[in-house]
């Protein structure tokens, strides 16, 4: 049979009629002494790079354990929540006039919204080739402004926040561990009704008497005139004149608390 005799041949689109094939890569073994085995070579390098990113990471947790606080408790009203650092750019759009009150569906919706609405039609305003910020104004402006909007309303916010209070506020307390005072508290005293009876009291002491935003009154070594003093005329944090019954319930609930001493 003569040598192509009734075959086709088909040759790769690949070769040029010059037998230059450009779109072929080059073998690896072209590059003398700048390959490597993906195993171990390759895989070492990198685990090494791991590992000491790992090792940072683990003494960063060590040296700043989690900020751990005391359980929630719905019964106090005078905690305010704080997010988390990458979060506090929203927290500080909230405070703004026209994005809280009355128009806060416009800092909570409407304002991230547009921002995140821009952010996804950046691909489809911009359809430019080149790569270089300069030659690519508009995602260029519009992501220059949207760094600089997070980085100020998160400083704002960083300064306008007083960390004392968030320390304290979640404070993990004696309350928080179980380890309250060995007090007796008679819940069927004229006394004990009158607090529960009390908005403010509760709110700041807690129903339980253990405190919440205010000191704990179990254990207290206040007399029945202290006491007394202290709701007519207030102490510290707590303002004066909150109580709202009349001057005889008021003489019960001085003794009532006075008497919450801690066993000998």
């Amino acid at each position: 049979m003569q040598r192509g005799k009734g075959m086709k041949f088909v040759g790769d689109s690949r070769v040029k009629a010059n037998n230059r094939m450009p779109n072929v890569p080059k073998d690896y073994t072209e590059y003398p002494g700048k390959t490597e085995a993906f195993w171990p070579d390759f895989l070492l390098k990198e685990w090494m790079v791991g590992a000491v990113f790992l090792i940072g990471y683990l003494l960063l947790t060590v040296a700043h354990p989690s900020p751990l606080e005391g359980p929630a408790d719905p019964t106090n009203a005078s905690y305010i929540p704080l997010p988390d650092w990458y979060f506090l750019s929203m927290y500080q759009l909230l405070k703004y006039t026209y994005a809280s009150g009355p128009y806060n569906i416009i800092g909570a919706m409407v304002i991230p919204g547009i921002a995140f609405g821009a952010l996804a039609l950046i691909p489809f305003l911009d359809t430019t080739p080149e790569r270089r910020p300069s030659k690519r104004p508009l995602p260029t402006a519009f992501m220059l402004l949207a760094i600089a909007a997070l980085i100020y309303t998160t400083w704002e916010s960083v300064q306008a926040t007083d960390w004392d209070a968030v320390d304290a506020q979640g404070e993990i307390t004696d309350k928080h561990l179980g380890l309250l005072p060995d007090v007796e508290v008679d819940e069927t005293s004229e006394g004990y009704e009158i607090y529960q009876a009390q908005a403010s009291c509760i709110g700041c002491h807690g129903g339980d008497l253990a405190g919440v935003s205010g000191p704990m009154l179990l254990g207290n070594e206040l007399t029945a005139e202290e006491v007394h003093e202290v709701i007519v005329n207030g102490r510290g944090g707590m303002p004066p004149g909150t109580f709202t019954g009349t001057d005889e319930e008021l003489q019960v609930l001085a003794e009532f608390i006075a008497g919450l001493k801690e066993a000998e």
